[in-house]
């Protein structure tokens, strides 16, 4: 491998169950009626996709916009009590950038992604963080892993990727990169998508993972 591709949302924090907090309460409170599909439904996609979906699925009597503006002012405040980093996260990113060039590839938006590299203080270790609103389509879509991989100047085929959930699974197997799951225990994901990829127990295991 040339270049790691780390996802942020339930690889690096531990966020997943906060955004769908947030979500199902934003959608109560406008109006929407929560599916049993739209916890899953929703991981990877990009801002403006959850946003249309809350408003055209959930029934949220809101526009897009106010709905991603609502939902991400929530999510900022909690951000501003410090990030729920996962343990080791840190450490781990480290461990990795000082082999090789890393990138965070996430569906979170620029905002929190921003505060999630200031608040680890790892700005300048991760030179390249992408949120995939900025790549065009969400996950399960490979544009934000396609578009990290050329900011790093590397083939996607040269780039490792980590992931947690289905969609970003398949975001990443679909930009033809070597995919490694740390499964997310809440939202496990799907059996089929895991025997594509190289499961890992926990995120500790990927530096020895890649010097394999």
């Amino acid at each position: 491998m040339d270049a790691v591709v780390f996802d942020l949302d339930g690889v690096l924090v531990d966020s997943e169950r906060m955004w769908d907090e947030v979500r199902q309460a934003f959608a109560a409170r406008h109006g929407g009626a929560w599916l049993p599909t739209s916890t899953r439904a929703m991981q990877g996609m990009s801002t403006p996709e959850w946003a249309t979906y809350l408003v055209t699925e959930v029934g949220v009597r809101l526009t897009p916009a106010e709905a991603a503006a609502g939902v991400i002012g929530e999510m900022a405040e909690r951000y501003a009590e410090g990030p729920p980093v996962l343990p080791g996260a840190v450490e781990i990113v480290r461990e990795v950038a000082s082999r090789y060039p890393v990138a965070i590839a996430s569906s979170s938006p620029p905002v929190l992604i921003k505060s999630f590299l200031a608040a680890t203080d790892l700005t300048d270790v991760v030179p390249v963080a992408l949120s995939s609103e900025q790549a065009g389509a969400g996950k399960p879509a490979p544009d934000v892993y396609l578009l990290a991989a050329s900011k790093l100047g590397v083939e996607p085929t040269l780039c490792a990727a980590v992931e947690d959930s289905t969609n970003g699974l398949r975001s990443a197997l679909a930009a033809g990169m070597t995919v490694y799951a740390v499964p997310n225990p809440h939202f496990p994901p799907d059996p089929e998508v895991l025997r594509q990829v190289t499961v890992l127990r926990e995120l500790s295991d990927l530096p020895a993972a890649l010097a394999g």
